[in-house]
């Protein structure tokens, strides 16, 4: 059965185009995805993302659980930090990608999951906590809105009297805001705009609270669709898409949130690949000829040759460009490398480029 979110209804009746997502009924446009882009990177933009999940883990051995079954490392955090991490299955593959929170350090952590994976991750860490961590899924009770754009901390700030306009990046608040007590206001986003996501109790009407607050402010509501052009435009990874149970770490880019001075999960299975390198990579590229690249479009030499595989991409809103991410053997990973991509048995010419696209 499809799930709504508690901003469902609102969505509804300011005419969005929903669609199921993650079984859950969401917003994927309501103006158009290039309009809801363009107001995101230039102005402010609200996405619903409650659908996300979110777990509490407490006591003395929060802190250690974490690392075992994380790649990055939580040591580093401070009260008020947040962290982006990975969870390493037994192969040395994701079983996602996640966000730590640091609520109280060494004894409280919040992790928030894709809404996809919920089920799975909280049977994932239960199988590894073997010393009586406390856990809580909270997912069901908590709103979770991305207010993003250049312009979001200074509209947002008069709610609130913390200070969020100089919130540092991957930093969080927590206190009242719009009325509402117990809010967390963190200085994350998955678009690259720069904003907030805000955290609550879906208690007290606190969501109609929350949401009518914002629309008085005029932030424009922006669908998921716009949510993924936006982040594709970044180069940021999509779990199910980018990185799964079947890419390490280390193929995806995400050499940087592996830390290889704890033990964790498949330490040693990605350490061996750091020394002996790996087969694919991640990469970022844009289309030379016309065509629009697509998830599992084939990726080919100049000869015809498989060399890998689209699994993200798109026509980027304001660039007048297509761009997509996708898994190539080594030798064509470097920048500016020629590749080519199979679209309807046509091979369209392709150049490996940094990100975020430009």
């Amino acid at each position: 059965m499809i799930k709504n979110t508690p901003f469902t209804d609102k969505h509804i009746a300011l005419g969005a185009k929903m669609a199921p997502f993650a079984g859950y009924n969401m917003p994927i446009s309501y103006s158009g995805i290039n309009d809801e882009h363009a107001a995101v990177r230039n102005d402010v933009g609200v996405f619903d993302v409650s659908h996300m999940g979110e777990f509490i883990l407490k006591g003395e051995n929060a802190l250690e659980l974490i690392q075992r079954v994380t790649t990055n490392d939580a040591s580093k955090l401070s009260n008020g930090q947040a962290q982006y991490s990975c969870l390493p299955n037994n192969e040395g593959g994701i079983v996602d990608d996640l966000i730590v929170y640091c609520i109280e350090e060494n004894r409280v952590y919040m992790l928030v999951v894709n809404a996809s994976n919920i089920e799975k991750d909280w049977n994932w860490i239960t199988g590894f906590n073997t010393n009586n961590v406390e856990m809580h899924n909270i997912s069901s009770r908590t709103c979770l809105l991305a207010i993003q754009g250049p312009n979001a901390t200074k509209l947002l700030q008069p709610l609130t009297d913390m200070d969020i306009t100089n919130l540092k990046y991957y930093t969080f608040v927590k206190g009242a805001f719009a009325g509402i007590e117990n809010v967390l206001v963190s200085a994350t986003g998955y678009t690259g705009a720069g904003g907030v996501e805000i955290y609550f109790e879906d208690s007290n009407d606190a969501a109609n609270i929350i949401w009518d607050k914002l629309m008085e402010l005029n932030i424009k509501p922006i669908g998921l669709g716009a949510r993924d052009t936006l982040r594709l435009e970044m180069g940021y990874c999509l779990y199910g898409n980018d990185i799964d149970d079947t890419t390490s770490p280390l193929e995806g880019g995400l050499g940087w949130i592996t830390k290889f001075n704890k033990e964790f999960n498949s330490k040693l299975l990605i350490e061996v690949q750091k020394i002996q390198g790996v087969k694919r990579k991640l990469v970022g590229f844009e289309m030379i000829d016309r065509g629009i690249p697509r998830h599992d479009y084939l990726i080919k030499d100049g000869d015809g040759n498989t060399i890998g595989k689209v699994t993200s991409g798109t026509q980027i809103p304001g660039l007048n460009k297509a761009v997509g991410l996708g898994y190539v053997a080594t030798a064509f990973a470097p920048i500016g490398s020629t590749i080519y991509i199979d679209i309807r048995n046509t091979l369209v010419k392709a150049i490996v480029a940094k990100t975020p696209f430009s």
